[in-house]
């Protein structure tokens, strides 16, 4: 009788694709051609996940500098080119086979089923299908491979998004939720009561909705308490063109391991141990176009390899607690960027914001908070100022600005999503 489990498997098709992986990208992939000869590595010595420590890590830097040499395929194999949205450096360009883009569509089938999706459904994406954005054509295919029902209406004007809501009743958007709290703002202000509307659900992209321990942070909490909707949060990025979903648990978003290896390693490459802050490093399984091998992502989070109450036994990772680059380290403080997010969305005093951060005459970290008010009155920068201390213990520069300056700040010119940080630091 045989004893192989679920897990067993898994195992056993992760490290065959693995194998298939390796030869064919030290057959045609110039980057790892030569990053293999300049190692003297041995592809056939590396069998189960753990032996890929003996390849060295691929960094943002690799794939920013030498773009082209992770391209495997002939150009006219190439469908699709997407391209990453440039937020940490120049952006890079990732070219997709149609293989790639059926693996495209599996991904996102699994998600939007993780997230409890169905044909029954109804989805209004609230996102940008175009400026070769991966994730909106992602959303696309993988609806469409569910046979739900899709609105392709784009990002912003909450007038048009409620219409079309009232009009054609989705039963599930798809949005960054800080654009949720717009929706939930001007619904309030023109009398719309969304709960009785026909969206149950939404699928959070782009910014956390839960705090480490999973608990919803400040900007799930606003949008819940105003709208009873079911909130799922999902991961993902253009290189790994894989995504990480929450199911109805909440509980970290699941791996998909037959389409990708993760590993969390430390400041030595070293793995963490589950619940241990670590950079999330990937490798691809079964793409075509672009294949990456122990890619950095630069994001910091946490695995867990318990069963999730779903009953799924994927790893789940936490919500990102920040990115490697953009850590900050002001007046002795370590920061990262969402944890400043979450502050300036728990203060009713504060509409709108974006986090600067830059260098000082002495190489030292600065944070300037450009901020559009509740009101102007000396008491709202009383409170503000007050708030920003007892939480922070430190006091960032602060500079208020108009509805129209940070309407510019967040969006400029050919960006696709909300710009809410800006690194000026050298």
């Amino acid at each position: 009788m045989s004893t192989t489990t679920a897990a067993d498997q898994v195992k056993t098709d992760q490290e065959q694709k693995l194998q298939q992986l390796l030869a064919y990208v030290s057959q045609n992939s110039p980057f790892y051609k030569e990053l293999f000869a300049q190692h003297q590595i041995n592809i056939h010595t590396i069998r189960s996940v753990d032996d890929l420590a003996q390849v060295p890590t691929t960094s943002k830097d690799d794939l920013q500098q030498r773009n082209n040499d992770f391209l495997c395929v002939p150009k006219d194999k190439v469908i699709e080119y997407a391209s990453t949205s440039g937020t940490l450096g120049s952006p890079v360009t990732i070219a997709l086979t149609e293989n790639d883009l059926n693996r495209l569509t599996l991904n996102e089938y699994n998600s939007f089923t993780c997230a409890d999706g169905s044909p029954h459904d109804i989805y209004q994406l609230m996102l940008t299908l175009d400026r070769q954005f991966m994730a909106g054509i992602a959303y696309y295919s993988g609806l469409r491979k569910l046979g739900a029902g899709i609105i392709r209406l784009g990002p912003g004007v909450p007038s048009m998004q409620l219409e079309t809501i009232r009009r054609l009743n989705p039963t599930a958007i798809v949005a960054v939720p800080s654009f949720i709290l717009k929706l939930i703002q001007f619904a309030k202000d023109y009398n719309i009561d969304l709960n009785q509307t026909s969206v149950k659900k939404a699928i959070c992209i782009g910014e956390n909705i839960r705090n480490t321990d999973f608990s919803l942070n400040i900007l799930g909490k606003k949008i819940t308490e105003a709208w009873d909707i079911q909130l799922y949060s999902t991961y993902a990025s253009t290189e790994m063109q894989t995504a990480f979903t929450e199911c109805s648990q909440g509980h970290g978003g699941h791996l998909q391991p037959d389409l990708l290896i993760a590993e969390l390693l430390d400041e030595d490459n070293n793995p963490v141990p589950a619940n241990t802050p670590g950079e999330l490093t990937i490798t691809t399984l079964g793409v075509e176009g672009m294949p990456l091998l122990r890619y950095k992502t630069g994001d910091m989070c946490m695995y867990f390899d318990e069963p999730c109450p779903c009953g799924r036994t994927s790893m789940r990772l936490s919500p990102i607690i920040g990115r490697k680059k953009q850590m900050i380290k002001f007046k002795g403080t370590t920061l990262y960027p969402p944890a400043m997010f979450d502050l300036l969305n728990e203060m009713e005093e504060v509409l709108d914001y974006v986090v600067e951060v830059y260098s000082n005459d002495i190489g030292m970290d600065e944070v300037l908070l450009h901020l559009l008010p509740l009101d102007d009155s000396k008491a709202c920068d009383n409170r503000i100022r007050a708030y920003l201390q007892a939480r922070l213990r430190v006091s960032p520069h602060v500079n208020y600005v108009t509805a129209v300056e940070i309407q510019k700040m967040q969006f400029p010119e050919a960006v696709r999503k909300a710009v809410k940080f800006i690194d000026k630091r050298v």
